[in-house]
């Protein structure tokens, strides 16, 4: 659901970096959010004991945010001089007055204020010089990472294609590093952290990444919350890192990891052609412990290898006892045959929910669909082939479980049910190879319902002793009350030709003048 403002995963993540120590500013700036909304958050969650002991699962913080935290006031109303914006500035540029931006208003038809000019004037006057003040961070506080463009590279049958450099670089040592992939996917962006924890033995405090979509969905543009990518979030929570997305065209916010992109294209780069993926890997890893790691930083004028190794590795966060298993979400609607599509595959969820949009979370091994309220409501284990339906028979309506499971060993252990006569009757009419026998036969075993599981055995006998077990002769016989009928046994009842061997008005009970007009 959407909180107010904001959804349960997002202000989880709050409380997360509240209950990390990160201070109401320095939250702000890692998520793009007010302070004054993290100020709310924190007396919340005080009240609520929630700053200690294990962070309750999304299902219960979003409950307790319905039942105690009050509705936020409505958003502010949009000035009225909005709709002549760009006629505003305009005479703004060439240095008109405001009175006179007022008088051209007014003339065409604005109500509005001359305060609310004045106002609006304002806001779009130009602001101070942007200063730039560097901010140096302490051993295993931050990483920085991104990609950049390598060029192209030679996959392992030979074939030309684009690559990237992804890069991790520590804030405080510039140890780096660096792997080359082919594209920039959600799961790759995840696995690459994951080697790059692994490569420097740590997780570092936070991770400061660029407004990509792997990272991040929707970026933070003028004070809007950003929204980041589920399974990121989950990385994250494994690891024990926070996420501090940039602002929107704000590379100086990450200009440690720019610098080392630049870096990889004109020294690790440049002047060796195309390399193979796979070789240009092997030999970037080396690169990172000699060349980059050795070399004398322009900035630090120390060797970052050697400050990592002496200092940053025994402060970053300890590598969790497992990897983080890589994940894939996905918003999908869940269509009315019950299933929704989840990469080349189908995978039922509860027939409620039809027509509704649902989350997928796709794992290696299992496959999770829960609601936008981040509520579980089916697991399945993973599909192995393309077009594969996953079903789990309790999603479905009742009323069409049935007839998905109707099938020759379905219709032959209800015949048994009801008696011998109707379980050979069965049998003769799912031998018919040439038309679909199980529709005759599901209907042979309805007439059960209008007529009595006794008086239908009776009437597949009779049409057994006249060699016509047809569905059409069983129901004729039912409608006509000839089941409580005596008949004489059939000599032929073992004839393999289906013929009539005794006179249809026997059968039937009928005279031969009605019996030529049934014909």
């Amino acid at each position: 659901m959407r909180n107010r403002s904001k959804d349960s995963m997002e202000i989880r993540e709050i409380l997360r970096q509240i209950r990390a120590g990160e201070s109401d500013h320095a939250i702000r700036r890692n998520l793009g959010v007010h302070r004054a909304t993290v100020k709310k958050y924190r007396e919340w969650a005080a009240a609520q004991g929630l700053l200690e002991g294990e962070l309750p699962p999304v299902e219960e913080l979003q409950a307790r945010l319905a039942a105690t935290l009050p509705v936020p006031a409505p958003p502010k109303p949009v000035s009225s001089v909005e709709p002549y914006r760009a006629q505003v500035e305009k005479l703004r540029g060439e240095g008109v007055r405001i009175s006179a931006i007022y008088a051209r208003l007014q003339e065409q038809g604005f109500a509005g204020t001359y305060a609310a000019v004045q106002r609006f004037v304002h806001r779009l006057a130009p602001g101070p010089v942007d200063v730039t003040v560097r901010v140096e961070r302490s051993p295993g506080e931050e990483a920085q990472v991104d990609f950049g463009y390598a060029g192209y590279m030679p996959d392992d049958e030979g074939q030309r294609r684009k690559a990237w450099a992804f890069v991790m670089t520590l804030s405080w040592s510039r140890h780096q590093y660096v792997e080359f992939v082919y594209n920039q996917r959600v799961d790759t962006w995840l696995e690459l952290h994951r080697h790059a924890f692994e490569f420097f033995g740590g997780v570092p405090k936070k991770v400061v990444p660029d407004n990509l979509k792997a990272a991040i969905v929707r970026a933070s543009w003028d004070g809007t919350d950003p929204q980041v990518q589920w399974a990121y979030r989950e990385c994250a929570e494994h690891y024990g890192f926070l996420i501090a997305p940039c602002r929107p065209f704000t590379p100086q916010h990450k200009g440690k990891v720019e610098r080392g992109v630049d870096y990889v294209k004109n020294n690790f780069l440049a002047g060796r052609g195309e390399l193979p993926l796979a070789q240009a890997n092997r030999a970037v890893r080396t690169w990172c412990l000699t060349t980059a790691g050795q070399r004398t930083h322009g900035t630090t004028k120390q060797q970052p290898l050697v400050c990592f190794e002496q200092t940053e590795r025994a402060v970053l966060r300890p590598l969790p006892d497992q990897p983080y298993e890589v994940t894939t979400w996905k918003r999908v609607k869940l269509h009315r045959d019950c299933y929704v599509v989840f990469e080349n595959a189908y995978y039922s969820a509860p027939f409620r929910y039809v027509g509704q949009s649902v989350l997928v979370r796709g794992s290696s091994r299992t496959v999770k669909i829960l609601t936008t309220d981040y509520e579980l409501i089916a697991t399945h284990t993973r599909a192995q082939q393309p077009g594969e339906r996953v079903t789990l028979l309790d999603h479905l309506p009742p009323y069409k479980i049935e007839g998905l499971l109707w099938n020759g060993e379905t219709a032959l252990a209800r015949a048994a049910d009801v008696g011998p006569a109707t379980q050979q009757t069965v049998e003769y009419l799912l031998a018919d190879r040439v038309v679909d026998p199980l529709p005759k036969a599901r209907r042979l075993l309805g007439l059960a319902q209008a007529y009595g599981a006794d008086r239908l055995e009776a009437a597949c006998a009779r049409a057994l002793a006249h060699d016509d077990p047809a569905y059409p002769t069983v129901k004729r016989i039912l409608k006509d009350g000839l089941d409580e009928q005596p008949y004489p046994t059939s000599v032929y009842a073992t004839a393999p030709a289906l013929i009539f061997v005794r006179p249809v008005a026997d059968l039937l009970g009928t005279t031969l003048q009605e019996v030529a007009a049934w014909q």
